[in-house]
């Protein structure tokens, strides 16, 4: 009877650590794309290679 409240906690803190996971790969997957338009958009000519770099600065930090 002891067992169900055990496996309860466990799936919640489970939860908790998986949810806290995703919202970090969201992030960097994010990044990663603003990246990706950011070189892009370079390739392009849509801005100069000043723009790029401070963009690309900002992007990183």
């Amino acid at each position: 009877m002891m067992i169900i409240p055990i496996i309860l906690i466990i799936a919640v803190i489970y939860l908790i650590f998986n949810q806290e996971e995703s919202k970090k790969l969201k992030v960097c997957s994010v990044r990663d794309n603003s990246l990706n338009i950011l070189n892009e958009r370079f390739v392009r000519g849509e801005i100069s290679e000043d723009e790029y770099n401070r963009i690309k600065s900002t992007l990183r930090s």
